[in-house]
């Protein structure tokens, strides 16, 4: 028995058909190769639509997605991750702000909340002035030093450029205020991974877990070691 097909060619329905059948095998040759067709423009069309998305979600300085082993997990660049742009005032002295840590790696946060409470039972209370900034953040930070100081190297003692070099972007990096409670943390803070690092900005602190056990390396003049 020869069933019609859509463009009207038979095809044997027994084993033994489709295999000396000449016309046969061609059909279904041709059949499995337009199927093969209609699958791999199907990926391809999937595909441009994913690069499209990805290309206008960059251009709008959306977060940028990287892909773990587990398949369809994203996990966000962590030079791409804000952090608060703002926050509440600091409650004992007004001048600074005490955002959230948001944005710092789930250690770093950790290593943070446990040297504030640390600080808390002891008196002192540690207001978060800055802590994670994104790539574009910090090239915000650095434009407004600029202005502020009136040149780029007297900017960059204070703020790092290009950003990736920055602890801040990379989520390392917190400033601590007031000053007061800065001095607190420089005291006691090794003992949660917490150094100063700059002697010329009494307020950033850098987390390291080896702080912990090999305590704090000497401090640099500046950012840029000048």
């Amino acid at each position: 028995m020869f069933p019609a097909t859509s463009t009207g060619t038979q095809l044997p329905t027994d084993c033994y058909g489709l295999l000396t059948d000449t016309a046969a095998r061609r059909r279904i040759i041709q059949i499995m190769s337009k199927t093969s067709r209609r699958v791999v423009f199907g990926v391809l069309l999937i595909i441009t639509l994913v690069v499209s998305t990805g290309g206008v979600l960059g251009y709008l300085g959306r977060l940028t997605l990287v892909f773990d082993r587990q398949p369809g997990k994203p996990l966000a660049i962590l030079e791409e991750v804000p952090g608060p742009p703002d926050g509440p005032k600091c409650a004992i002295d007004e001048r600074y702000l005490d955002e959230a840590p948001e944005g710092l790696p789930p250690h770093v946060r950790q290593a943070w909340q446990a040297l504030r409470a640390k600080a808390s039972e002891q008196g002192v209370q540690l207001c978060l002035n800055d802590g994670k900034r994104s790539r574009q953040q910090q090239q915000k930070e650095f434009d407004d030093a600029v202005e502020k100081f009136g040149t780029e190297e007297l900017a960059s003692r204070y703020v790092l450029n290009p950003p990736d070099r920055s602890m801040h972007v990379i989520g390392l990096a917190v400033d601590i205020q007031p000053i007061e409670s800065a001095k607190w943390v420089e005291k006691n803070g090794s003992t949660f991974g917490w150094c100063r690092r700059y002697e010329n900005e009494q307020w950033h602190f850098e987390y390291n877990a080896g702080y912990a056990t090999g305590g704090c390396p000497p401090l640099e003049k500046s950012a840029t070691g000048s």
